[in-house]
């Protein structure tokens, strides 16, 4: 039996295309208000895409999150990763990243977690089902097994003591990969009621989705998604695979957070600057 994720392809573009309308909206209202250095893509709904200055301050960043940052060399080496739209962004001196981008959800991670105490707040950790007594890690690569004893590196976005975590914002979906390709990893049969993914002829979508459940399996940690309430969509295709898991201990391991439930433990100035720049408000 194949099966098709419920959300339709335009349901997902009109999500997509008002978040980014949404943030696009705020990011120049913010850089304006502050006098924040900042670009804006060419395109009907332009992302807005911040420079750091000499002063250690970043336009998309907390300065206290942007600081912690800067004193990390691991955390800091995230700041490099090169943007995968140049081509539709203004030509500078510099070279665009990532993490420049409003539209990015590294960024709003990265705000969030490298902020001084949040990472290792009861309440966030509680919220979270996380225990850890050290530093988020980044584009962490747990090795996950693949037949004949490989392993698949791909980094997950970030980990925290015992939680894997998936971050998502403005991302059209958790991309589509082909069955053979699947297949090559060692325990999918074990982990997952494969009729039951969301399929369609030769094709897994939430292929992200699919193989950070496999990374919780093979590690024994948790695996949670964090997404926008904004997004339905994404919250639908990620029930879709945890329906999926035949392993009771695991899927019960595996959770999804919005970013507006995880905003109420937050510290206020950061509450505050996810709703001035993300439009993110404290979920009631």
């Amino acid at each position: 039996m194949v099966s098709m994720a419920g959300t339709s392809l335009n349901g997902t573009l009109t999500y997509v295309s008002q978040l980014r309308a949404q943030l696009s909206d705020c990011g120049q209202k913010y850089a304006q208000a502050h006098g924040l250095a900042h670009q804006l893509s060419y395109g009907g709904v332009p992302a807005i895409v911040f420079e750091g200055s000499g002063s250690g301050q970043h336009g998309n960043f907390l300065p206290a999150s942007y600081r912690a940052i800067l004193q990390n060399p691991e955390w800091r080496r995230r700041l490099a990763k090169p943007h995968s739209q140049f081509k539709s962004l203004p030509r500078t001196e510099r070279r665009w990243c990532e993490l420049d981008s409003c539209n990015s959800s590294d960024a709003l991670l990265m705000n969030i977690f490298c902020c001084p105490g949040v990472a290792s707040d009861r309440q966030v950790l509680h919220l979270l089902g996380a225990e850890t007594d050290s530093p988020p890690q980044f584009g962490y690569q747990p090795r996950v097994p693949l037949v004949q004893g490989r392993f698949d590196r791909t980094e997950v976005d970030m980990r925290l003591g015992n939680l894997l975590v998936e971050a998502k914002l403005t991302e059209g979906d958790f991309q589509r990969k082909s069955k053979a390709a699947l297949a090559r990893y060692r325990d999918f049969a074990a982990v997952f009621f494969r009729r039951q993914l969301p399929q369609h002829l030769n094709q897994y979508f939430s292929y992200q989705l699919i193989r950070n459940v496999l990374a919780a399996h093979a590690t024994q940690f948790s695996f949670c998604v964090l997404a926008d309430a904004r997004r339905p969509d994404l919250l639908e295709a990620w029930f879709a695979v945890m329906q999926a898991i035949r392993i009771v201990e695991l899927r019960v391991r595996c959770k999804v957070l919005t970013w507006q439930e995880l905003a109420l433990v937050l510290p206020r100035t950061l509450q505050y600057f996810l709703e001035e720049k993300y439009a993110i408000v404290p979920a009631e």
